[in-house]
């Protein structure tokens, strides 16, 4: 079997293309010949292409606004919107601890910026008659952690309902919506984090490591997802090899969420 997954020459949007995730999914587009436009809120110190980036703050109408226009004045449209960007900025202590305003930002960060790009973009490529759209939602949906979690487990599950209501929308008239959902994924962020709580524990970044897993309950095949490996599977489910694939969701986390 071939690997060109027919992707060259597709224009894509990828939403927080800079760090983890997101610069793997752009990074894996870009090698199968994808033009792929990117974000995020402050432009990086080294670009490959500055038209291909956009400096926007995508948890406000504002910078999605912005977004917008450079999709249209620099790629002339869209074939494939993988959105990526989200987190959690809350404080820990469990449901006491979030205020409305911490609610807020995690919708804002994980919930609207989707539904504005794509209430902004579906137009075109509905008149095109295709297009793919990749929300990226987390394990978290299912499996909140809730000392920190609780608002941005509930907005990505708010994510990943309205990805499914959008497919059954827009899927008959040649718009294939799909969501992925990772779970912990050993970004250059999660390093940071490991190696941080490896110092306040009194511990080694692999004992600090295998203690994060386990507090998810563990990690069946003993390892977080490596980005390269989320950006694999946004790349196969964006291509036409993926044609018959609309409304599903993929969990990538290497086993953590039991199966039912």
């Amino acid at each position: 079997m071939s690997d060109d997954l027919a992707l060259k020459g597709c224009r894509a949007l990828d939403t927080g293309g800079t760090q983890g995730i997101g610069a793997a999914v752009v990074a894996r587009l870009r090698e199968f010949g994808a033009q792929v436009l990117t974000t995020a809120r402050a432009t990086p110190p080294k670009l490959a292409d500055a038209n291909l980036f956009v400096a926007a703050d995508i948890a406000t109408a504002e910078g999605c606004a912005t977004v917008v226009d450079a999709v249209r004045d620099r790629l002339d449209g869209v074939d494939i919107i993988v959105h990526v960007v989200g987190g959690s900025s809350a404080p820990v202590g469990g449901f006491a601890a979030l205020d409305d305003k911490q609610w807020q930002r995690a919708l804002d960060q994980n919930l609207f910026p989707a539904v504005r790009l794509d209430r902004a973009l579906l137009p075109a490529m509905l008149e095109q008659g295709a297009g793919v759209i990749i929300h990226i939602t987390s394990i978290q949906r299912q499996l909140p952690l809730p000392d920190a979690t609780i608002a941005y487990a509930a907005a990505k599950a708010a994510l990943s309902n309205y990805s499914k209501a959008l497919s059954k929308e827009v899927s008959p008239k040649g718009i294939r919506v799909v969501r992925v959902s990772p779970g912990w994924v050993e970004t250059e962020a999660a390093v940071r984090l490991v190696t941080e709580l490896a110092k306040k524990t009194g511990t080694d970044y692999e004992g600090a490591r295998q203690g994060l897993m386990k507090s998810l309950g563990g990690i069946p095949i003993g390892r977080p997802a490596k980005p390269t490996e989320v950006a694999d599977l946004v790349a196969f489910l964006a291509s036409p090899r993926a044609a018959a694939i609309t409304g599903a969701e993929f969990v990538i986390d290497g086993g953590t969420v039991p199966t039912v």
